[in-house]
Formats: structure tokens, C-alpha cells, sequence
């Protein structure tokens, strides 16, 4: 169980949390939507700077990627001929949303729903909670990815979606208003 304050791990039945000495709820009121708890929301600049850094990730896996198999593709070329290089040409058309989904399964849909936070996250120290507190299920990140990436194929949606915590009472983003889940400070 999470403390829907600050995140953190309470032990089942614990009547207040050890980080933060917040008053928890009973077990059967854990059940109901959070709603008119007090949760400390993450601010716009920490999510933004946190998603700075998960791109950065991919920016960086899809470099070390090209230049690996660029390389591999340039001793092909030498060998075997333009023929080749021209069949590989394709690969690389595949290559970057194939890793982009790779990176986006590990890093935004099994570390969060293990953990609670992306890498870039991490670093930032916030948390995705569900508006129980906690832990967002394997299958609800992934929605909410899908949420997030679906965005992407309407133009300015992904602006909007990145801006919306900014007057948003919960600090929610779009993706984050499709599966009802929070970021919250991980202090």
C-alpha cells in the first residue's frame, strides 16, 4: 500500500505513514477513488524536466543503435555491393519506432507499474500512483502509453497534452485523465 500524500510504502493496516505522518485510510475506504485526499502533486517544471530526460533516453539508445548497425551495413555495402546496401536501406525506416516502442514498453510501462517511475521520473523524483495511491497495473500503463502515443498522430495534441497540468487542479495530464492516475512528489 501507498501513502496517497507523499507515495510512499505504508505497511497494510498502518494507521499513519512512517515518511510523512499522513493518517491513513481503512482498508475498505482504500478501495474508493482518492479524490478529497491531499496528494503533492508534481509540479509542471519536474514532469517536463522528467520527460526531457526519458526522450533524452531514446535519443540516446537510437544513436548507439544507428551507429552499430550504420556500421555493420557499411561492411556490408563494402562486401557484397550497392545490392546490399539497398535491401538494409529499409531497416532503418523500421529501426527507430521498433526501439522507440522498445524503450517506451521497459522504461514507461514496466518500471512505472513496478515501481512507480520512469527513469527520467526517477530523477526528477515524482511518482505515478493510481487514485487509490497505488501502483498503476502492467495494463494501465500501457493504455496510458497508447493514450500518450495516440496524441501524437493529432497535430498540437501533444503540446496541449504537455501543457494541461499547467491549469489543471490535479496537475493531470490527458494520458494521465484516460487511465485516472497521478503524479505525485517521491520525497
Amino acid at each position: 500500500m501507498f501513502c496517497t500524500n507523499c507515495g510512499g510504502a505504508v505497511a497494510t493496516g498502518a494507521a499513519f505513514c512512517p515518511a510523512c505522518g499522513s493518517r491513513m485510510l481503512s482498508e475498505g475506504a482504500a478501495q474508493q477513488p482518492a479524490y478529497g485526499l491531499r496528494m503533492d502533486y508534481a509540479t509542471w517544471g519536474n514532469r517536463a524536466i522528467g520527460y526531457l530526460i526519458d526522450s533524452l533516453l531514446v535519443g540516446v539508445a537510437m544513436a548507439i543503435l544507428y551507429a552499430l548497425i550504420g556500421g555493420l551495413f557499411a561492411a556490408v555495402a563494402g562486401v557484397g555491393g550497392r545490392g546490399a546496401a539497398r535491401g538494409v536501406c529499409c531497416l532503418f525506416i523500421v529501426l527507430f519506432p521498433l526501439a522507440s516502442l522498445l524503450v517506451g514498453l521497459y522504461n514507461r510501462v514496466y518500471l512505472i507499474s513496478q515501481r512507480g517511475y520512469s527513469i527520467g521520473q526517477g530523477v526528477v523524483h515524482v511518482k505515478v500512483i493510481d487514485a487509490n495511491g497505488g501502483l498503476l497495473t502492467q495494463g494501465t500503463a500501457f493504455v496510458r502509453l497508447l493514450a500518450a502515443a495516440g496524441m501524437g498522430l493529432v497535430p498540437f495534441l501533444p503540446v496541449l497534452d504537455l501543457l494541461w497540468p499547467l491549469w489543471d487542479d490535479r496537475r493531470q495530464t490527458l494520458h494521465d485523465k484516460a487511465v485516472n492516475c497521478y503524479v505525485i512528489n517521491n520525497r
